[in-house]
């Protein structure tokens, strides 16, 4: 290993950093429907998902190898460009932690890579194929095909145990739940904490500290595992209050299918290396899951602002890294003031969140409830072409016709009058 330049230090602390935002903004992928049904308490849901994220760092290293080696030229990269890519994600994760809006990290740090690789060496440094099939084809079709999956899961979920004893059934379902998102955690681990190793190993081939192509050292894998179950320890509050209460209200039934199938999909995609974005799936999922219990609503309001957010990462992480890129082109007074400019800027985003604190005290609070919102076009389409379940047309004709009035026993008999011909 050669020598350790102050600036590589830099990009690995800063790497880490971002690892550690990472963990405690996407808490709530793994645990928001597990902590809004009532499954897990708060600080234990997060505990046992910083635990699981560490270990699922160890299982594999595709979603490495595809930042490290795929989405951008090795040979044109130095280690204050990869400085200012993660500028621009840990500012957007910050930004968009602040409003409480579940962002992909994911992107968030694909966009500050693109953006400062452009700024750095132009559009040819950036592989597009890698970028497409990758990274925004997966970004697109994750949260369709947990979605889905999810709102299937839900409607045969609820067929199987429509005759099962409501509380029992509650109760194993909240037992799944915790199982599924224990799942979820497993594979955020093996998805996200890989994207942090990837850029680092990225900064160490740049800085000539390994050798090109190498996958990532141990003490890497170790290193960007902590710090993301350390940022998940922490939890995400504010995300996870939106992403449990602010979409929809789920019921056990519905979370054990959200969980499950977010987590398939995830585990999926790292397997194929895909850097999926881990927040659009579970969104996905948790959408899927509102739609498919008769009567649920998706707050559609709160998931447009979502939209947005996802429509924005790419793109604002990426000019935040260009800009901060151009500035350490002027050497090492330029890095100097990127790096102020971070630490300030985290600080004053930190302060600002104290006039409003949300923690495990108070994360299942909302001042929302459904019938401030009506139900969206496609909630109300959904209801349209679901037939009703059985004896729910008797029910409501019985309704319609009013009960004969009570008489009273003390009241004197009238004869019916006379009918004349």
């Amino acid at each position: 290993m050669e020598s350790f330049s102050l600036i590589l230090a830099i990009v690995v602390v800063t790497a880490l950093a971002f690892d550690f935002t990472n963990g405690f903004h996407d808490t709530a992928n793994a645990m928001a429907t597990t902590i809004s049904t009532g499954a897990l308490k708060p600080k234990v849901a997060v505990a046992m998902s910083a635990v699981l994220n560490l270990v699922g760092a160890f299982l594999s290293v595709e979603v490495a190898n595809t930042i490290s080696k795929g989405l951008v030229d090795e040979s044109g990269i130095r280690p204050e460009v990869i400085f200012a890519a993660l500028v621009g994600a840990i500012l957007w994760n910050l930004l968009t932690w602040l409003v409480g809006l579940p962002s992909s990290s994911s992107h968030a740090l694909m966009g500050g890579l693109i953006g400062a690789a452009v700024a750095s060496a132009g559009l040819g440094a950036v592989h597009g194929d890698v970028l497409v099939t990758k990274v925004l084809l997966p970004a697109i079709a994750a949260p369709l095909v947990a979605g889905i999956a999810a709102m299937f899961a839900t409607r045969l979920t609820y067929r199987l145990g429509r005759k099962a004893d409501g509380k029992a059934s509650e109760k194993g379902y909240r037992a799944g739940q915790i199982a599924s998102a224990g799942l979820v955690s497993l594979a955020h681990g093996t998805n996200d904490a890989q994207k942090t190793m990837g850029i680092i190993t990225l900064a160490l081939v740049a800085g000539g500290a390994v050798a090109p192509d190498s996958d990532p050292p141990l003490w890497v894998i170790l290193s960007a595992g902590i710090a993301i179950a350390m940022g998940t320890y922490l939890g995400g509050w504010r995300i996870i209050r939106t992403m449990g209460k602010g979409l929809t209200d789920l019921q056990p039934q519905q979370g054990f299918a959200a969980q499950t199938s977010a987590a398939t999909v995830i585990l999926a995609s790292s397997h194929l290396g895909f850097s999926l974005s881990t927040t659009h799936s579970v969104s996905g999922s948790v959408m899927g899951a509102g739609l498919g219990r008769k009567g649920g609503v998706v707050r559609w309001s709160t998931a447009t602002r979502m939209f947005v957010a996802w429509g924005l990462t790419l793109p604002a992480a990426a000019l935040v890294a260009a800009l901060a890129e151009w500035v350490c082109g002027f050497g090492d007074w330029g890095t100097a003031l990127v790096a102020v400019f971070l630490v300030a800027s985290s600080a004053a985003i930190w302060k600002v969140s104290r006039r409003e604190v949300v923690d495990h005290t108070n994360v299942n609070d909302h001042d929302e409830t459904p019938a401030e919102e009506p139900s969206g076009v496609v909630t109300q389409a959904m209801a349209a072409v679901t037939p009703p379940p059985a004896g729910t047309l008797t029910d409501d004709l019985s309704a319609t016709i009013p009960a004969p009035a009570p008489t009273d026993p003390a009241a004197p008999s009238v004869p019916p009058a006379a009918t004349t011909v």
